[in-house]
């Protein structure tokens, strides 16, 4: 009920409703701005702290629909791009120009050149509210994030239990009988066994300092070269750095790799190839290459990436956004928060993807679980991000890759409609 009522207020007055007991360094945040509805709606978990009017990209200037995440704050900023125009309580959303600003006029129709326009006593409450690093969701229409469980989502491991004196015999404090005298621990080493010396239970692990951000989505071309030049450089071919740059040594690698299989590579004309890729993964015992990545970011800079195996690779995974709400060290649990974007993959996209079926993509049914059941997530790459994981990490499944707006300085911005 609360929730109703303040998104309701909220919207009809375009003032700032915060609840009481939100921390101003709360790390769980997400905004949500609906492009047909006109609005902008602040979530704490599944809860509206906050909501308000907008105005978005008109004809021309549309605001791009997408994930984003707040890269820079400014109390006042002037426009690079619309003569010098004034952009109070600035939070940019991309390094190319997209930002939430205050504006004087929030007609709740779509009226930007491209932000996303604020009231001013909204603008600056939010300010006040939010830090680098928030996620930021524009979508078509109205979206709410909602609680979802599913295996291949990341949790903390649970510690062991210990055993605490396990093969100590107790002794009662109080005889039997009161004719039956007590008996007393002596010091006496030599006639008294001692208990074999019990582990003491490690202390608990600090929780991350910072949240991370992860996307999953399909291997390009700078994956597979990556894995060949790894792969290369482990069979005795020098490939120089993995870069996943077609350097003069990676070039000779591959062809020295090629000229001692030529019935393999016979009519294969192409520098690199899946046919290359197989041979390579073929030869260093590698199975099958796999067709996914996962990569990982904290405070908007890389920290690594990884495989992952995405099953029927030929229908859509769809976008779907997940903020983690709470971790539970002691239990082993986290608390996700998942919501389903549209996802427009043109013609070309999909052919350059392989893709020749979108169905996953519609929002009905549990698209979610579906894309995430079609995951695999290699049990090492797991405990690895299973012990970085904090509240207010988050993760992107995409079939489009890292996007041009992804960059330095970034977490990983997904359009969906530009």
């Amino acid at each position: 009920m609360f929730s109703r009522l303040v998104f309701g207020l909220g919207l009809l007055s375009a003032t700032a409703l915060v609840h009481p007991a939100l921390a101003a360094d709360a790390r769980t945040l997400q905004i949500i701005v609906s492009k047909d509805k006109q609005s902008l709606v602040v979530y704490d978990g599944t809860e509206v702290v906050a909501a308000s009017k907008v105005s978005t990209g008109k004809d021309g200037h549309t605001t791009p629909s997408g994930i984003f995440s707040v890269l820079e704050k400014q109390k006042y900023h002037e426009s690079n791009l619309y003569s010098a125009a004034p952009m109070p309580f600035m939070q940019r959303l991309t390094w190319s120009g997209i930002a939430l600003h205050e504006s004087n006029s929030v007609p709740r129709y779509p009226a930007s050149h491209g932000c996303v326009r604020m009231p001013g006593a909204f603008a600056k409450m939010l300010y006040g509210m939010t830090d680098p690093g928030i996620p930021v969701i524009i979508s078509d229409s109205e979206l709410v994030p909602r609680p979802i469980d599913h295996p291949t989502l990341f949790h903390p491991d649970a510690p062991a239990a210990m055993p605490l004196l396990s093969d100590v015999e107790l002794r009662p404090s109080m005889p039997d009988s009161p004719e039956k005298p007590v008996q007393v621990a002596m010091n006496d080493t030599a006639a008294i066994p001692m208990p074999a010396a019990q582990p003491i239970a490690a202390p608990e692990p600090e929780p991350p300092s910072e949240p991370i951000s992860m996307l999953i989505t399909r291997r390009t071309s700078r994956e597979m070269v990556i894995d060949i030049q790894t792969l290369l450089n482990q069979l005795g071919f020098p490939a120089g750095n993995p870069d996943g740059l077609l350097g003069p040594s990676t070039v000779q690698a591959i062809k020295a790799f090629k000229t001692l299989r030529p019935a393999e590579f016979a009519g294969d004309r192409s520098l690199v190839s899946d046919t290359l890729l197989r041979e390579v993964y073929a030869a260093a015992g590698k199975g099958e290459p796999p067709n996914g990545v996962i990569m990982v970011r904290q405070a908007f800079k890389p920290i690594f990436e990884a495989p992952v195996t995405i099953a029927n690779p030929r229908l859509a995974l769809g976008t779907h956004f997940f903020t983690l709400h709470a971790v539970d060290e002691k239990a082993g649990t986290a608390d996700w928060l998942g919501i389903t974007l549209e996802n427009n993959l043109s013609r070309e996209t999909m052919k350059r993807l392989g893709i020749t079926n979108q169905e996953s993509s519609i929002i009905a049914g549990e698209p979610i679980a579906r894309s995430l059941s079609r995951i695999t997530i290699p049990d090492e790459t797991r405990r690895k991000i299973d012990a970085l994981i904090a509240p207010g990490s988050t993760l992107t499944i995409s079939d489009t890759g890292l996007g041009r707006e992804t960059g330095e300085g970034t977490d990983f911005i997904t359009i969906t409609r530009g």
